[in-house]
C-alpha cells in the first residue's frame, strides 16, 4: 500500500473510531467526512532547495508540491469509494467544481467511476505545537518566524531551565558550515518579509488547498491604515478564502522582537551637571488621589507633594500606598525612583508618558470606556493630571464603575509572558503550551 492511500485512509478511519460528544457532530463528521490533509515546515524545505520564501522559485516549488499532494489525495479517496463507499452527501456535481476541473484525466475518471469517501481532502491547520514535536521546523506555510530563540523549560520539582532552540534548517546549516553565517537573501524571516511576500505564497497555496489556510501575515506597527485595508482588498482579489494579520503595538506589545544594537558616544570626559538637591522642607502641599484598580480587593491611594521654586510650582515627591501587601515592594521602589526623578528635574511631564506606554502582560482592563495597559499605566495618568498636562481620562475613586479584564497574554501553563500569535493559535516560546481558537 502506498503512503498516499495509508495516511487516507487513516484519517478516514479516525472519522469512525471518534467519539464525538454530541450526536449531530457526529452525524455532520460522518455526512462529509473531511480528512483535511495537510503540510508543515514548508519554509524549511524550501531553504533546503535554495529557494528564499516568497521569491518566485519558492512559489513555483510550492505548487508542485501541494499540486502532487491534492492529486494523490483525490485518487487515494476516489480508491477508498470503490472500497467502501461514497461520503453519504457526495455528489457529481463535485467535478464540476473548479478545485477538480483542474485534476488530470486519469484521477477525474476514477472520482467519475467510484466518487469520493471524502468531502473535503486538503487543508493547512494551525501546526505549530506538531512542527516543535517534528523538531522545530516551520510550521505550516509560515515563514520561519525566528531562527533562533532561548525557551525556558519548567521541570517536574517546579524549578526552571533555559534552553537555546534553533529552526531545524538553520541547525543544519550551522552542522554543516559552522559559525559561517547564512546568507541573509536566502534565510528571510516573518520579520524581514513583507505583507506581498506573504500574499503571494497564501494565494498560490490556496488555489491548490480544498479548505482555508491557517497563515499569518505579519505587517510592520507603524504601516498606514489604507495599506493595512489595501492587504485584505488584495487577498481576496487573489483568491484566499480567509486572512490574519498580526501588528504589534504598545499596549499589547510584541513577543519576538529585533533587537537594536546602537553604538554609544565616546565619553567626553566632562563630569555631569550635579547641582545640589533642594532641601526638602518640614511641609509641601500636596494631593492624594484615590486610585481603584479592578485586580486590588483595595484602593490604591498616590499622594503627590509639590515644591515652589522660581515662582514655578512642580512635583517634588510621590507616595504610592495600599493595604494590599502584593504591591508593597514594586510600590516602594517605584515612589523612590520616581521621587528621585522629580527632585532632580525641572520637567517631569517624561515620567507620566513612560509609566503609560507600561502594559501588563497578563492584561490591563477597561475603565469607564478607555482600555488601560497597566497598574503603572494608571498612575502615569494620575501623574499627568496632577501636573496639568490635560484632565485625565482615568476613572479615580468610582468604585462602581464597570470593568472588564482583557484576556491575559502570559502562558497559563508556565506564567512567562510569551504567547506569540500565529496560525490563529497561540503558543508560549517558553514552554512550548499552544492554544488554537
Amino acid at each position: 500500500m502506498k503512503l498516499r492511500e495509508r495516511r487516507a485512509r487513516l484519517l478516514d478511519d479516525v472519522i469512525d473510531i471518534s467519539r464525538y460528544p454530541l450526536a449531530d457532530q457526529e452525524a455532520e463528521a460522518k455526512a462529509k467526512r473531511r480528512i483535511d490533509l495537510g503540510v508543515t515546515g514548508l519554509a524549511d524545505a524550501l531553504l533546503f532547495c535554495g529557494a528564499a520564501y516568497g521569491d518566485a522559485r519558492a512559489i513555483e516549488l510550492m505548487g508542485a508540491w501541494l499540486g502532487l499532494i491534492k492529486r494523490e489525495a483525490y485518487r487515494a479517496s476516489a480508491a477508498l469509494a470503490a472500497e467502501k463507499g461514497r461520503f453519504p452527501v457526495y455528489d457529481s456535481v463535485m467535478l464540476d467544481t473548479p478545485n477538480l476541473l483542474d485534476l488530470d484525466d486519469e484521477t477525474r475518471a476514477m472520482i467519475a467511476e467510484h466518487g469520493l469517501r471524502n468531502g473535503c481532502l486538503t487543508s493547512i491547520a494551525p501546526t505549530g505545537t506538531t512542527s516543535l514535536l517534528a523538531g522545530n521546523v516551520s510550521s505550516g506555510i509560515e515563514p520561519v518566524f525566528a531562527y533562533s530563540y532561548t525557551r525556558r523549560i519548567r521541570e517536574p520539582d517546579g524549578s526552571t531551565r533555559e534552553e537555546a532552540v534553533e529552526d531545524y534548517a538553520f541547525r543544519v546549516w550551522k552542522q554543516l558550515r559552522g559559525d559561517e553565517p547564512p546568507p541573509p537573501e536566502l534565510f528571510v524571516s516573518a520579520q524581514t518579509l513583507g505583507p506581498a511576500d506573504h500574499l503571494a505564497m497564501q494565494a498560490a497555496a490556496q488555489a491548490l488547498i480544498d479548505s482555508s489556510i491557517s497563515k499569518t501575515i505579519n505587517v510592520p506597527e507603524d504601516i498606514p491604515s489604507e495599506c493595512f485595508a489595501d492587504i485584505y482588498a488584495e487577498g481576496y482579489r487573489l483568491g484566499c478564502k480567509g486572512m490574519t494579520t498580526y501588528r504589534p503595538n504598545s499596549i499589547t506589545g510584541s513577543i519576538l522582537s529585533v533587537e537594536v544594537v546602537t553604538e554609544l558616544p565616546e565619553a567626553q570626559g566632562t563630569p555631569l551637571d550635579e547641582s545640589p538637591l533642594v532641601p526638602r522642607t518640614e511641609a509641601l502641599p500636596g494631593t492624594t488621589y484615590k486610585l481603584k484598580w479592578p485586580e486590588s480587593a483595595h484602593a490604591i491611594y498616590v499622594t503627590i507633594n509639590d515644591i515652589e521654586t522660581g515662582g514655578v510650582r512642580r512635583p517634588f515627591e510621590i507616595f504610592i500606598n495600599s493595604k494590599n501587601t502584593e504591591h508593597y515592594a514594586w510600590s516602594v521602589g517605584l515612589t523612590r525612583m520616581i521621587s528621585a526623578v522629580f527632585r532632580r528635574s525641572a520637567d517631569v511631564s517624561f515620567v507620566a508618558e513612560e509609566l503609560k506606554a507600561v502594559f501588563d502582560p497578563r492584561g490591563g482592563a477597561w475603565m469607564q470606556g478607555r482600555y488601560v495597559p497597566s497598574l503603572h499605566a494608571a498612575i502615569g495618568d494620575i501623574i499627568e493630571r496632577h501636573i496639568g498636562a490635560r484632565e485625565a481620562e482615568l476613572p479615580i475613586d468610582l468604585p462602581d464603575a464597570p470593568a472588564l479584564q482583557r484576556p491575559p497574554r502570559c502562558c497559563p501553563r508556565c506564567g512567562a509572558a510569551a504567547m506569540m500569535r500565529s496560525e490563529g493559535c497561540e503558543t508560549c516560546l517558553e514552554c512550548g503550551h499552544s492554544k488554537c481558537g
